[in-house]
């Protein structure tokens, strides 16, 4: 079975690989791995939760029946919800384990499963090759799933609905000051982009006066046609939205609501860079709290500028929240996220969160009183200005991404755009980082012909010379 199970699961289009006899026998070989791992103890527990995709809530039965049919104790979502609320019920109820269905930003014919650790955060990678291991060696025996009756599961108490939501939110309100936000008197338009994210933060502000519009909220599992994606190109709907004085400022989040992207009063895209930073200086400076800053290799380093003020150590890491995840695991830190919207602060699981930096968005803005065009403007006066673009530039053929990597490392350039090249990093990629705290970040894909090509300057004129020298470097592979 063509199955790769991955550090965050697996995605595929549905009913081409992504299909009910296929997602059974991962469901299978995810009962097999959590055996193996409580040495077959009982009373284990494992939630499952879906997205708003097509057949979404129907695969989620699957997986609780496959589970229960092993002896499992299942608690399946009422309805559809953020990927970071059910993460949150694998550690509240104290699950092994938590399965969610869904493609995240992914275009609409994708669907897909994240595998969720009992710390509510995405499995660590040895689960996620156990899972394949067995997936495996179930395809070589011929054996086949368990499977039981769904409300035969029911009446034997193995299979139990819930509404993960109280909870969420009453954790949500360690971390949010909503009494904050009821003084601000904000009006804000909320895209869920047809996502599981839809009503959540309306529910979360009921009582709080906050006038909020919802927009992209009824369910749709096309997505209108588009990934459900908070960057700006795909946020032509919040803009008109705000175009048209629904709100001041605009928040968005992704097909499961683990990922935030944010609009200001005029309708400008306010980048996950800026949000990440932002809210760094507001949890350091407002909150008054301390602790490790982790960022990814494609992450601003304003965040870095920012944790020097703050005498706070930064952690760069490979791209994917799951790198992130193994700090917040280990140590206090006060914020960790990365360049495609999954942020989180302390206090919270190790998990990407568009709720919650939606909601803190807002905090901020209550708190200083002034739009959010202004709190940009600000932060670039201090520690910008950092302009960002990335592209996907295609290759001819697939290239080794070891190989690659070191070539562009031993023949790193002395200077782009009359800048001097001063480090060279390979955590992910080749990374040069330049005098004045530009850089340009080459990734090889490594599974498809495509260099992922990232570059932060401090000028567009620089941005546009980091990138150009990136197309050259695919024009010499191609």
């Amino acid at each position: 079975m063509p199955v790769h199970f991955g550090t965050d699961g697996w995605r595929a289009v549905i009913s081409d690989t992504f299909t009910f006899h296929n997602l059974r026998l991962v469901s299978q070989a995810i009962a097999d791995m959590l055996e193996a791992d409580t040495d077959g103890e009982e009373g284990i527990a494992a939630v499952v939760g879906f997205d708003t995709r097509f057949l979404s809530d129907r695969y989620a039965r699957e997986v609780a029946r496959v589970l229960a049919a092993n002896g499992i104790k299942v608690w399946l979502a009422q309805a559809d919800a953020p990927t970071p609320a059910i993460s949150y019920a694998v550690k509240r109820k104290g699950a092994a384990a938590g399965v969610m269905i869904t493609a995240s930003h992914n275009a609409p014919r994708y669907n897909g499963v994240k595998l969720k650790a009992a710390y509510g955060g995405s499995a660590p990678p040895e689960q996620a090759r156990r899972v394949e291991v067995y997936l495996n060696d179930n395809e070589e025996r011929g054996r086949g799933p368990n499977l039981m009756d769904y409300e035969k599961a029911r009446k034997l108490g193995l299979l139990e609905r819930f509404n993960p939501l109280p909870d969420y939110f009453a954790h949500l309100h360690t971390l949010i000051d909503a009494d904050r936000i009821a003084e601000g008197r904000l009006r804000v338009v909320v895209d869920s982009m047809y996502g599981s994210g839809r009503g959540v933060i309306r529910a979360f502000l009921q009582g709080t006066g906050v006038e909020v519009h919802e927009i992209r909220a009824e369910m749709n599992p096309g997505f209108g046609g588009v990934h459900p994606e908070p960057i700006a190109r795909y946020l032509g709907a919040l803009a008109t939205a705000i175009a048209t004085g629904r709100g001041d400022v605009g928040l968005a989040t992704d097909g499961d609501a683990d990922r935030i992207g944010a609009m200001d009063e005029r309708g400008n895209f306010v980048d996950p860079h800026k949000i990440m930073a932002l809210s760094l200086r507001y949890l350091a400076e407002v909150r008054g709290l301390r602790g490790a800053v982790v960022r990814t290799v494609s992450t601003t380093r304003m965040i870095d500028r920012l944790a020097a003020r703050y005498g706070v150590p930064v952690h760069e890491t490979p791209v994917g929240f799951n790198h992130i995840a193994d700090h917040m695991l280990q140590e206090d830190v006060l914020i960790g996220g990365e360049e495609s919207g999954g942020i989180a602060f302390l206090g919270h699981i190790p998990e990407g969160d568009g709720i919650l930096m939606g909601l803190l968005i807002l905090e901020m803005l209550a708190y200083y009183r002034e739009p959010l065009s202004a709190l940009v403007e600000d932060l670039l006066a201090e520690v910008g200005p950092a302009h960002y673009a990335r592209t996907d530039l295609r290759l001819r053929h697939p290239v080794s991404k070891r190989r690659m990597t070191q070539r562009l490392a031993e023949n790193a350039p002395q200077a782009i755009g009359g800048e001097a090249v001063t480090e060279v990093s390979t955590l992910d990629g080749c990374k040069y980082i330049l005098a004045d705290d530009s850089w340009l970040l080459i990734r090889p894909s490594g599974t498809e012909p495509v260099l992922r090509v990232y570059a932060e300057g401090r000028s567009p004129e620089m941005v546009k010379a980091l990138l150009a020298y990136g197309e050259e470097v695919a024009k010499a592979v191609a």
